[in-house]
């Protein structure tokens, strides 16, 4: 599973950097961006958690 935010829509609020880390960060235009690799399994309930706390619903997870 790949996650992926669209860029048009984040608001740059960093909710999904604070619930998972290990698959979210903020890029040089202070908007969040998903890993490139599959996400971890570890880490899958976090992504399902960040992308569902998303105040504009814009992480994907495939």
């Amino acid at each position: 599973m790949k996650a992926s935010v669209d860029q048009d829509g984040c608001i740059s609020c960093e909710l999904c950097t604070s619930i998972c880390p290990a698959v979210f960060s903020m890029n040089e235009d202070n908007k969040a961006q998903a890993i490139e690799d599959d996400i971890p399994e570890e880490n899958l309930q976090e992504a399902e958690d960040a992308r569902d706390a998303c105040p504009v619903s814009v992480i994907d997870l495939e």
